[in-house]
């Protein structure tokens, strides 16, 4: 749009009075005058509040898309490593059903399941879940399990447990988490469902045995939970 001189001569001219009264109002007597003044104290701390906030905001902004990519590529990652590649041929991420899970407590009121397809049949599932009650707080796990609900596997996202003792329910650190693989409700009974301290099928570990004891625990409810929803989740 083509703007007519006499307007752009109007535009000229407040510019050139807003550019002469911010001359005018930081001229030093001027400020000399206003800082006395609670108005003038108020002001300022307002207006670096207001620049504090929009370079918060422009940071954010510049910022978001890349941890979001970056929280992706680790979800995608830790799927990888309970749901074996050759098992589906989708985007997990991308195929998720969302079911209630308040009941269970694994401190969520609803879990969001991914879904593995391989030529469009359902062959596996994965979600995250969590501990609360582990010796040093909550201990986020992610499982996966194929559609008979058997465990594919289950790793440990993040922990607050003893170093050096509880710790160890990281591969990482030893292989007790890998012995959940193949286990299910189906070939283990609620009994078995322990740490052999408790009567159980699962070591615990010497001088930690909360650790190991409420990850079990959580695992099963976990599984009791999937097979809660199993007959409508494996319907493609």
């Amino acid at each position: 749009m083509k703007l007519d001189p006499t307007h752009i001569d109007h535009l000229k001219a407040q510019a050139l009075h807003y550019l002469d009264w911010l001359k005018r109002w930081l001229d030093p007597a001027n400020l000399a005058q206003l800082r006395p003044k609670l108005e003038f104290q108020t002001g300022v701390l307002a207006g670096f509040a207001l620049l504090a906030s929009v370079l918060l905001g422009v940071t954010n902004c510049s910022t978001e898309s890349t941890i979001q990519r970056r929280l992706a590529e680790d979800l995608q990652n830790s799927l990888a490593e309970v749901v074996p590649a050759e098992l589906h041929d989708n985007d997990m991420l991308q195929d998720t059903r969302t079911i209630p899970s308040a009941e269970y407590n694994i401190a969520a009121d609803e879990t969001i399941v991914y879904i593995a397809k391989k030529s469009g049949t359902v062959t596996a599932f994965c979600f995250k879940f969590t501990a609360p009650d582990g010796y040093s707080g909550a201990i986020n796990m992610i499982m996966g399990v194929d559609r008979d609900g058997k465990l594919l596997g289950v790793r440990v996202l993040s922990h607050k447990e003893t170093p050096g003792l509880g710790d160890k329910i990281e591969a990482a650190k030893s292989n007790w988490i890998l012995n959940f693989v193949g286990r299910s409700l189906d070939n283990l009974t609620p009994a078995q469902w322990a740490v052999k301290k408790d009567g159980g099928e699962f070591d615990q570990f010497a001088g930690a045995t909360i650790t190991p004891r409420k990850s079990v625990q959580a695992i099963y409810r976990g599984l009791q939970l999937f097979k809660a929803h199993q007959a409508e989740l494996v319907k493609p």
